[in-house]
């Protein structure tokens, strides 16, 4: 049986947020749960709920917090939610670990506790992108801020994977965000990049520029670390500015607001495509098992899309299929 092991006191609203998505996921979709954290906090939490035959708990009195430092956090708390959940998945008494708790922390713990899988040389945190036609997967969106072009490659390798078995995208379209289309554009790992991709077994369609991500006809975005986490960043920036300049407008008059009663079921369709709990997390692809990062302000409703998508990843097997790729000598045909 699957279970996914969820760090509960990782996250902004930890830990009540966190238990009462894990709750919904037990109680709706029947996922075996293993939370991690203080169990004399979360056993009053759980307390008879509807979902709570299916949640174990792995008592770990030490939280990580937000603001501390990744690497030595993981190092030194090593009976922490995060560190323990991690392990559960080490040890196989889990399929797979989410955590809404500190980011480089849940990298961390990720390559020394679960470890990479063999012939990955950085691990990739990847994001979904809302698009014109449903969504495209940065890779990466914040793990490596500098990347050589191999590791490039595997980003688009890793995402391929993804994308295919996960989302259901048919020989994902790989495109390499640069500043223009021309091979001859960007700096020299992207450049050589280009060139390695060009002769891999992957959908490869070429250079992308930043205004194409959107339009819906790339389904694996390749960048390094850096400029990824500012796309990502920029597109959440942007999107909260426009949904409030628009209730701003839609406010303004009378006849503004009878517009707005007009167009609400539109606009709330569109708040929901771009809503991050909406997708629950971002997987963290080259670690020897299923890692989901949520947003750190995750509501419970976040926490329990992040369990879903934690179990697809384990129900199509994959860290296996990446595996497999990488171990064909993967780079070119």
């Amino acid at each position: 049986m699957t279970k996914i092991a969820v760090d509960a006191f990782g996250g902004d609203y930890a830990p009540e947020q966190i238990v009462e998505g894990a709750l919904r996921a037990a109680d709706s979709d029947g996922i075996s749960i293993i939370l991690a954290g203080d169990e004399g906090r979360l056993k009053p939490l759980l307390n008879g709920k509807a979902g709570s035959d299916l949640i174990e708990i792995a008592h770990a009195p030490e939280i990580i917090q937000m603001d501390e430092s990744p690497v030595e956090a993981v190092r030194q708390k090593g009976e922490s939610s995060l560190v323990r959940a991690a392990q559960l998945v080490r040890d196989g008494e889990a399929s797979a670990l989410v955590s809404a708790g500190n980011t480089g922390a849940t990298l961390a713990a990720s390559l020394f506790v679960i470890k990479r899988i063999k012939g990955v040389e950085r691990p990739a945190i990847t994001s979904l992108m809302p698009t014109k036609t449903g969504v495209s997967l940065i890779v990466d969106a914040g793990a490596n801020v500098d990347c050589r072009p191999s590791q490039l490659v595997q980003f688009a390798q890793m995402g391929s994977v993804y994308a295919e078995q996960v989302l259901k995208v048919h020989r994902p379209r790989i495109g390499l965000l640069n500043i223009g289309h021309e091979p001859s554009k960007g700096n020299h790992a992207v450049q050589e990049a280009y060139e390695l991709l060009q002769q891999s077994s992957i959908n490869f369609v070429g250079n992308i520029e930043g205004r194409d991500i959107s339009g819906g006809e790339i389904d694996v975005v390749v960048c390094d670390g850096f400029v990824g986490n500012i796309v990502l960043k920029f597109a959440e920036g942007l999107s909260e500015a426009l949904f409030g300049m628009m209730k701003e407008e839609f406010t303004s008059t009378l006849s503004a607001q009878l517009g707005a009663l007009l167009l609400k079921p539109g606009l709330r369709k569109i708040k929901n495509r771009v809503d991050y709990t909406e997708y629950g997390g971002a997987p963290l692809l080259g670690v020897d098992g299923v890692v989901i990062i949520a947003h750190g302000g995750s509501n419970a409703k976040a926490i329990y899309n992040a369990i879903r998508v934690a179990k697809e990843g384990v129900h199509h097997d994959i860290v296996g299929a990446m595996g497999t790729l990488l171990a064909k000598g993967n780079v070119v045909k």
